[in-house]
């Protein structure tokens, strides 16, 4: 629920989507008009608190976050959201595709048909003491031949529908939903970071053919893998770019927040004959300079660029090492039969490194693109980048809002409400469109 923006085209409905990541908080409002355009109306970040790796710390600091950065972006917005969507990038992830089949007899399939098949798919969801985060039908398939978008008036013996099944620990999650909850927010939903960050970055297309999407963020990169039209296989490494930041810290003996603004000016993941002439200033323009010099660093407190590099790649090493072996155990070595994916998107702040993508097109021997958020009507040009992607994706996939298992009921139960009808409608529409 939110207010209408004091200003502006008619807006429908108001989506508010707030994304709690181990470097930054951030969140968006957005507005959908009554001609189905989406415009962002107002978005905000703050540093992180109380978050680690995609956990919650301390719950009191976290909260304080949330509630700053949906306070920014309503004052921008000139409205107030109560209601929002979350997205999620630890808490133990975990993707698995649930294929779940009935007989039809050879008859025609009716929408009773289709609903019984989906109540069978809820029915026989295990999450084995998890929580279920999302429970989609991602295609259906008639007698083994699938990609089917709607099967309704089609003959077969057998009817049958791959869900998609997103899990989480629950303890984590909770902590997550309560930290929100703390800001005087109701949650919407919690949304798992690649499903957002894959609808904001990656085309249908490229998740038809195959893609891994690499969401490089600070303290966690989820390394996620997306076949025909569906993400089915997913792995988290506790390693991000604030790894890069420490490991700049220690060599160099400086604090944190000088190594990060020394990684972002002037490092970059591929080195170059000119960076041994180069030297750094390591303090800004504005930093007390009566303090220790760097380790290593000159009469002026400043370092060879090439040293900076070094330690950038040193630890670029073991990351992308790790998001090979991850993509290896997913399968995805480019080159599945009857498969063209061979392609690498990397999204997330990390992502933002210069030269990323040569250096893990080098490392990984697949095409590398960086991913950003699309071009949304009022997002402003600081929110165009990787870092925010997720929270892009988090309100585009609000407006989505997809089916999920867990939500329908038997129609019978529900004669007396033409809803019914309308959701059973939506997974259809969804299937064409969304996938």
């Amino acid at each position: 629920m939110a207010s209408q923006p004091r200003s502006g085209p008619r807006i429908a409905r108001v989506i508010g989507a707030v994304n709690i990541g181990s470097f930054r908080v951030s969140a968006m409002i957005a507005g959908l008009t009554e001609s189905g355009e989406m415009i962002v109306l107002g978005s905000g970040h703050r540093a992180a608190q109380g978050i680690r790796r995609g956990y919650v710390t301390d719950m009191a600091a976290a909260t304080y976050a949330v509630r700053d950065a949906i306070e920014r972006a309503e004052k921008l917005a000139g409205t107030s959201v109560s209601s929002v969507w979350i997205g999620c990038s630890g808490a133990g992830l975990a993707s698995r595709i649930d294929t779940v089949e009935i007989d039809i007899g050879g008859r025609r399939i009716e929408e009773e048909d289709i609903e019984h098949l989906l109540l069978a798919a809820r029915d026989g969801l295990e999450p084995d003491g998890r929580m279920v985060l999302h429970a989609q039908p991602a295609c259906y398939f008639l007698d083994g031949a699938a990609g089917v978008a709607n099967p309704k008036g089609l003959h077969a013996e057998r009817l049958g529908v791959d869900i998609h099944v997103m899990l989480a620990d629950g303890a984590p999650m909770r902590n997550l939903t309560e930290a929100v909850q703390n800001a005087h927010l109701e949650v919407e939903a919690a949304v798992a970071s690649p499903l957002a960050t894959g609808l904001a970055c990656l085309t249908a297309e490229e998740r038809d053919l195959g893609v891994a999407l690499v969401e490089f963020g600070a303290q966690v990169t989820n390394v996620s893998v997306y076949v025909g039209g569906m993400l089915v296989g997913l792995t988290a490494i506790p390693r991000g770019s604030a790894d890069i930041t420490d490991a700049i810290a220690s060599a160099f003996g400086i604090r944190r927040f000088q190594a990060e603004r020394l990684k972002c000016v002037h490092g970059s993941a591929i080195a170059s004959p000119a960076d041994h002439r180069e030297m750094i200033p390591v303090l800004g323009p504005d930093e007390d300079r009566t303090g220790p010099p760097a380790r290593g660093a000159d009469d002026r407190n400043r370092i060879p660029r090439a040293e900076l590099i070094s330690v950038i790649t040193g630890e670029l090493d073991r990351l992308i090492s790790e998001v090979g072996r991850a993509l290896e155990a997913q399968g995805y070595t480019g080159g599945q039969p009857g498969r063209a994916g061979r392609q690498v998107v990397i999204t997330g702040g990390g992502a933002e490194l210069a030269g990323l993508a040569d250096y893990a097109q080098a490392a990984l021997g697949k095409p590398v693109r960086i991913g950003r958020p699309p071009a949304l009507k009022g997002l402003p040009e600081a929110h165009g980048v990787p870092g925010f992607a997720t929270l892009a994706g988090l309100v585009l996939y609000a407006a989505e809002d997809p089916i999920d298992i867990r939500a329908i009921g038997s129609r019978y139960q529900q004669v007396h409400r033409p809803a019914g009808i309308r959701l059973m409608l939506r997974v259809w529409t969804a299937m064409k469109e969304y996938f």
